[in-house]
């Protein structure tokens, strides 16, 4: 008897997880600004969730030439190692270069070691950087050409060091758009957030651009640290 009641309670937190996941993308997704209904120039041809509204337009403000650029911000909680993730949409591909399409999907859950946390919880200006980061990826996609990114793509899935150096030059082309700040805040969130699992941590270390390469970075291109 008491196997049976643990596992309906075990049916009765997947159904919620999965209620949880569905509203929030439904919600988040459905509820999206389009732009040709805003009278904001960073809101042209982008979907932008609600629940994420202020700190999408903060990041995109610092990358004036995407502002023509259609991009889809999208909760998605099959975002794999990742907390956001960008991409070309692959059926643009056929539109040129000049008119792809991009997509970012953000995991609407921070996942931690004993809990989880609505990603929309986390601070402002860590969000900002972590969609910054992203957006930095879209400026190095945009750069290139079908048949480049046909190859990056390849690279990015095969070779580690190719994954390194994508990652890094996401962080670079962040900082060159005067993002150095979030980007450091969003590194210490997550170096110094003990309830994240090892692994990730290690990951973050291993892959990316340490607070301190940000700073030398920020000196080396004479960027101001914005608030």
């Amino acid at each position: 008897m008491r196997r049976k009641y643990i596992i309906v309670i075990a049916l009765v937190i997947i159904v919620v997880t999965a209620f949880v996941y569905v509203l929030t993308y439904f919600s988040s997704n459905a509820a999206a600004i389009a732009g040709a209904n805003q009278h904001n120039t960073y809101y042209q041809r982008k979907t932008i969730p609600v629940l994420l509204k202020d700190e999408i337009i903060a990041a995109l403000k610092f990358y004036p030439e995407l502002n023509n650029t259609p991009i889809d911000f999208v909760f998605d909680p099959h975002t794999s190692k990742s907390t956001m993730l960008s991409q070309p949409v692959v059926g643009s591909f056929f539109s040129g270069q000049n008119k792809r399409r991009y997509i970012v999907k953000i995991n609407p859950l921070f996942v931690m070691v004993h809990k989880t946390m609505p990603i929309q919880d986390a601070p402002k200006d860590v969000l900002i950087g972590w969609i910054g980061h992203e957006l930095g990826h879209v400026i190095d996609y945009h750069n290139r050409s079908n048949w480049q990114m046909i190859g990056f793509g390849i690279k990015y899935i095969t070779s580690d060091n190719y994954l390194m150096q994508a990652e890094r030059n996401a962080d670079r082309y962040a900082v060159e758009h005067g993002m150095g700040n979030y980007i450091i805040k969003t590194k210490n969130y997550i170096l110094h957030n003990h309830d994240l699992p090892p692994e990730y941590i290690e990951r973050i270390k291993r892959l990316y651009l340490s607070p301190q390469q940000i700073l030398d970075l920020i000196k080396e291109l004479k960027k101001p640290i914005t608030d």
